[in-house]
């Protein structure tokens, strides 16, 4: 059972559901267990053009309770036509919105259905959601070797896990962004993936890979956004707000597929660090409704430090990632004793690290990132 089942079957008796995440991280999968324990269903992909008749004639029956909607952000106006819809059928269906892009920001505008959903994201594996039979040591190293995505990281086989990522990334950008966004420069695109994929976990600066790609920086600002909104890549923005002597710095770039990350085992096991803390504090903000940040954090003197999560735009924690070194980071060891801020972790690749002096700790990525509920309190 995926970690979001027991949510969306709860949220399902009250509103609409949308369900959004990476293309391939198992929403089909996972609406299609809920629609076989539901009394009755249907399922629905505006991929597909006979169910694409259908959504559009709304053609089926009323004793359908559960309808699956996949995709549906692709027909134009579905925010009006799915208010329309709920709005008339609300009594006698529940609707489950499932999408590969950001249905709650795409396509701006107006949200017509503000009220009506409960939004959640679903993340790929990781080691706080790892299937029975693999061992938690197993599992890191199918997440930095193959990725956490479910087919490449249950087969674990290498070759078949390369050709899996070409073809997904395939789709995403010649598919996917073709028939929802206008832009004609597919290949200046992919060049950018590639060269993104190297700089995982320093500032981008969007004017020098404009400068390499022979584009203007609005063009690649503007693939970076469309590459956000179809979960190919997440950014993470630097800190300021209350931090001496914090820089405006540039953000950083992380991929959902661990695997993308061309570069050597620290970086990858930053952007493993990075998707782990942005599955966590998704699935807080959506049970909970706080409002989660993650950022970086970077003064004039240099002191970095790879994460800072917020919560209602307060800090609460300091997390820095290191493969394998397990004495506190100066940086770490600074600002945890210099602002005021709940904790402050380095998280090491090496198992049973420990080191703890005041809020400053060292632990290794098992007892660190293995609980997807840590951010939940007990008041939420």
């Amino acid at each position: 059972m995926r970690y979001l089942e027991p949510h969306l079957r709860q949220d399902l008796q009250k509103k609409m559901v949308f369900l959004t995440g990476p293309r391939q991280s198992g929403k089909t999968t996972l609406a299609q267990t809920l629609l076989k324990s539901s009394p009755s269903g249907r399922y629905l992909n505006w991929d597909d053009p006979d169910h694409r008749k259908e959504i559009l004639k709304r053609s089926w029956s009323d004793h359908e309770e559960t309808l699956v909607l996949d995709e549906i952000h692709k027909l134009r106006n579905w925010k009006n036509w799915l208010k329309g819809t709920y709005d008339t059928q609300k009594n006698s269906h529940k609707f489950l919105v499932t999408g590969s892009a950001r249905l709650d920001v795409y396509r701006k505008g107006g949200d017509s259905l503000m009220g009506r959903y409960h939004l959640w994201h679903l993340h790929p594996f990781t080691l706080s959601e790892l299937p029975a039979r693999i061992k938690p040591e197993d599992g890191l190293k199918r997440l930095l070797n193959v990725g956490g995505f479910p087919e490449p990281f249950l087969d674990h086989d290498d070759r078949a896990a390369r050709r899996w990522r070409q073809e997904r990334l395939d789709k995403v950008i010649k598919e996917d962004v073709r028939e929802l966004e206008e832009i004609k420069n597919i290949q200046g695109m992919q060049l950018l993936v590639g060269l993104l994929r190297e700089r995982v976990g320093s500032p981008i600066v969007i004017s020098n890979l404009a400068e390499d790609l022979q584009v203007s920086p609005l063009t690649v600002k503007k693939w970076i956004e469309v590459l956000e909104a179809m979960y190919v890549l997440f950014q993470v923005r630097p800190y300021t707000a209350k931090i001496p002597r914090a820089l405006q710095k540039p953000p950083k770039i992380y991929f959902y597929d661990n695997a993308d990350v061309e570069g050597d085992e620290g970086a990858r096991f930053e952007n493993l660090v990075a998707t782990h803390l942005l599955k966590a504090l998704q699935f807080a903000q959506d049970y909970s409704g706080h409002v989660f940040g993650l950022h970086y954090l970077r003064d004039k003197e240099k002191r970095e430090v790879d994460f800072l999560i917020t919560k209602n735009r307060r800090p609460i924690q300091l997390i820095e990632a290191k493969w394998a070194d397990t004495t506190p980071s100066r940086s770490l060891t600074y600002y945890a004793e210099k602002i005021d801020i709940p904790e402050a972790i380095q998280v090491v690749g090496k198992k049973g690290a420990r080191f703890v002096r005041g809020r400053l700790r060292v632990s290794d990525a098992f007892a660190e990132l293995s609980n997807l509920n840590c951010y939940i309190s007990d008041s939420t």
